[in-house]
């Protein structure tokens, strides 16, 4: 590798470490039915001195910064991106690696969901160009399947386009920007740029993004609501909503009009002599970057119209700007310490509160008065209302963090903006000739130190002594019976472990208490106690899941932190952390944005229709995750209470298992496992009257939600009539009467041009509901049948019928599948 080091300009092949003579160094193009495959010998793969390593699939160009695009990591290498990224080539040898020409990612496919070496990319012959993991799992993909594509191809602007016959563009990348722009694109109005987490985490879970509008451009903190750190708005160009972009040109970014000749120029900037991107980072820095013999940063656009220190986290959430320095609020009125540095020598981190913000009966809040001391957003909440007003509005409003005053000059009536939450503050270094601003930051005041009165005998006559003597022995019985309890839940809070593989973190109870804003915003709730919503202090949402009960609690509370506290896969709910104090037992998850699956899917309940595509996609999601559980997994793991409320989605309708209380772990070596009956009715299998459990339980409740989502309704309607009430029933009857399409659901549009992959998709379902569980599928059998690679058993029986559910004391759990044991490989 020292020599790849030494060697200015080369192409690698990674196992012999020869140069590439006989591939050419422009090939831009590709055509239909072509896979690329991200494995250590894969051609035109480089590494760098910085630590990346690209292994390119398209290149424009042969001389000079050009662009490529392909499989891209920087660090350890663990995960991929799919990326454009402008790589240093020559006419000689193709893309060089000097310590000095890192490759710079200026577009990426699945920033959320990276992938690991041996995944695949592959340019369908139907037209969809799809990225899968090393273990089939689709992480991404254009959905241009049947929109006749004819290539891929990567253009001298950095354009990634699929085209078709007529080469007219079906997709390209300029369409789906993520953090970066590049010269010639554009952003229309309603199309933005997010920055990722970090420069080392290429998440787009940011706080910051840059929009597009009809008007112009803004930034933002994603905070809920928006805050505005950055506005250029012109009035100008008053044309019809989505007419309007902004353009990265060189030489400038402008806005715009389509309906006419108008365009304005939002930022001058320094005109290229090489190869030009301009990037919007973590920090909400809006920069340009530039070949100059390595890359150099030319231009930091914002700071110009901000100033230094108008930027939401320069230095962090609480913390105040003054010249680029960074401190914590103060008290000018007493010695109390409200703010703390999260690290002294790290300003820009921010600070934490000394006493965490609650919302008690009590309260016990107070302000503290910033002199000159400004905000980067301003939203009236009250307008044309006084200091005071302002004030009581935020002390009366659990969730505001602090009152913004802003009136003209010598007014005592101005307007007033209440954030939820509070980002970086800053030395009001901006002319003030406009208005006079006024920042109070709500504290909690520290509880007072408890006081033990002191009891004094008085008198000493004898009924006061016995009187006295019984009280102490009464006392001492209370005391004893309080140690005994106390030691009891102190030795059950052992039984907890400090710390899981694969889980981050063991939170205080109070930690979570002021993350859910004292348990205020519920989600739902079901049999085990309810779910809320929370926010950490680093603007990670998440969902608190507060455990209820006695005995049952901590069965359920160590099923679900042995189960899935450790294992990982872009299919079940990441489990965060958890509390386990004193009584308290909490459960910490990443927040679904979308909720369960239940709210989508029922007629009457939905927020809106689900198209075919995405149902099929929920289905897959389900089956990837289950046979994950069943199949991939040290233990098998059988979740036992599959339902549509137990699956939830995330943003982009994403399905994740989770709930996963009842989950039992059986060793691939065990025979059998005594237990108790567990589930929901109706997606019970009909062999827990058997007493013979295996993995096969999940696939027959999947086999009900399966149909669930494609007929819209319940397993049981008691609205419904007698014959329909019972969805089984229906269904085996439409299935004897050839006439499952009367099934389809007929409230969407959509699924009825889809007849045909919806009946087969409900005979799939069927196979999962096989009365003998030896002749159900796998999980990993129906992944195969949803994507069309294996066909469904032909000889299916229909005579299942909706079983009762007596209560059975014991369940012998045994191994129905011969499974090849694995171990886990770490996130998936």
């Amino acid at each position: 590798m020292a020599l790849c080091k030494i060697l200015p300009f080369f192409f690698i092949l990674c196992c012999s470490f020869t140069l590439i003579s006989s591939q050419p160094f422009d090939y831009p193009t590709a055509n239909l039915s072509t896979t690329w495959i991200n494995s250590f010998s894969a051609p035109h793969s480089v590494d760098f001195t910085d630590g990346s390593i690209i292994r390119a699939i398209l290149l424009r160009g042969t001389f000079g910064p050009r662009y490529a695009c392909g499989f891209y990591c920087n660090g350890n290498c663990q995960s991929y991106l799919f990326a454009i990224f402008i790589v240093q080539t020559n006419s000689v040898s193709g893309i060089t690696s000097p310590a000095i020409g890192f490759p710079q990612v200026v577009w990426s496919a699945n920033r959320n969901n990276s992938v690991r070496i041996n995944s695949t990319l592959q340019l369908t012959a139907e037209g969809d160009l799809v990225l899968r993991d090393a273990d089939g799992t689709l992480a991404w993909s254009t959905n241009t399947a049947g929109k006749s594509v004819a290539g891929l191809s990567l253009t001298d602007e950095g354009n990634l386009v699929l085209f078709d016959s007529k080469n007219g563009t079906v997709w390209q990348s300029f369409e789906h920007p993520t953090d970066a722009l590049v010269p010639g694109q554009k952003l229309v109005s309603g199309m933005k740029l997010t920055a990722s987490v970090s420069t080392t985490n290429w998440t787009a879970g940011g706080l910051i993004s840059l929009s597009a509008t009809d008007d112009g451009l803004v930034g933002f903190v994603e905070s809920n609501p928006p805050q505005t750190y950055f506005s250029r708005t012109i009035g100008g160009l008053n044309a019809s909503r989505g007419s309007n972009y902004v353009v990265y040109l060189n030489g400038s970014l402008s806005l715009f009009s389509n309906s006419s000749s108008n365009s304005e120029t939002l930022f001058s900037i320094s005109r290229a002599s090489s190869a030009q991107y301009m990037k919007l980072e973590s920090d909400g820095h809006l920069k340009v970057y530039e070949w100059q013999s390595g890359w150099n940063e030319v231009d930091d656009l914002l700071t110009g119209f901000n100033g230094e220190c108008y930027y939401p986290m320069v230095c962090g959430r609480y913390g105040i700007c003054s010249r680029g320095q960074c401190s914590c609020p103060k008290s000018s009125s007493n010695s109390t310490t409200y703010f703390r540095q999260i690290d002294d020598r790290q300003g820009n981190l921010g600070c934490s509160e000394v006493t965490k913000l609650t919302c008690n009966p009590l309260n016990n809040h107070t302000f503290l008065d910033l002199q000159d001391v400004d905000y980067f957003a301003f939203k009236a909440d009250i307008s044309d209302t006084d200091l005071n007003t302002c004030k009581r509005a935020c002390l009366e409003k659990c969730s505001c963090k602090a009152a913004f005053f802003r009136s003209g000059l010598n007014s005592s009536t101005g307007d007033c903006y209440l954030p939820s939450e509070i980002f970086s503050l800053a030395n009001n270094e901006k002319d003030r000739t406009r208005y006079d601003s006024q920042t109070f930051i709500k504290v909690q005041e520290p509880e007072p130190a408890a006081h033990i009165p002191t009891t004094f005998l008085s008198g000493a006559i004898l009924g006061s002594i016995i009187g006295s003597s019984i009280l102490g022995i009464i006392i001492g019985i209370i005391v004893f019976i309080f140690w005994k309890k106390k030691r009891k839940a102190n030795e059950d809070e052992e039984d907890y472990p400090d710390h899981v593989p694969g889980m981050s973190t063991r939170f205080s109870y109070d930690d979570l208490k002021a993350a859910t804003e004292n348990f205020t915003k519920k989600l739902g709730e079901g049999g085990f106690g309810s779910v809320f919503e929370g926010c950490l202090e680093d603007g990670t949402k998440i969902a608190v899941k507060c455990l209820e009960g006695i005995g049952q609690v901590k069965k359920s509370f160590l099923a679900e932190v042995e189960t899935i506290g450790s294992i990982h896969h872009v299919n079940l709910v990441q489990l965060i952390g958890f509390c386990a104090e004193k009584s308290h037992r909490l459960l910490v998850y990443e927040f679904m944005s979308n909720g369960s699956l239940e709210k989508w899917i029922y007629h009457g309940k939905q927020e809106q229709i689900l198209d075919w595509n995405c149902r099929k996609k929920i289905i897959q999601d389900v089956a990837k995750g289950l046979a994950y559980l069943h199949e991939e997994c040290r233990q098998k793991i059988l979740h036992l209470d599959i339902k549509p409320p137990n699956i939830l989605l995330d943003e982009k309708l994403n399905a994740k298992l989770s709930d996963f209380g009842l989950a039992k772990l059986i060793d691939r070596n065990q025979s059998q496992v005594m237990t108790m009956m567990r589930g929901t009715p109706g997606y019970l299998a009909p062999e827990w009257l058997s007493g013979v459990i295996t993995e096969k339980v999940d696939v027959y409740s999947f086999g009900i939600v399966i149909l669930e989502i494609l007929i819209g309704r319940r397993h049981f309607e008691a609205s419904y009539t007698e014959e329909e009430r019972i969805m089984l029933n229906l269904f085996r009857k439409k299935a004897e009467e050839g006439q499952l399409v009367d099934l389809i659901d007929k409230h969407s549009e959509d699924i009825q041009f889809y007849k045909e992959e919806v009946i087969k998709t409900m005979q799939i379902a069927a196979w999962c509901l096989q009365s003998d569980y030896t002749k159900r599928p796998s999980m990993s059998m129906v992944v195969k049948a949803m994507e069309g690679v294996l066909d469904v058993e032909k000889d299916l029986d229909y005579s299942f019928k909706p079983q009762a559910i007596p209560a059975i004391p014991n369940i012998s759990f045994a191994d129905s599948t011969p499974l090849l044991p694995s171990v886990l490989s770490g996130p998936r």
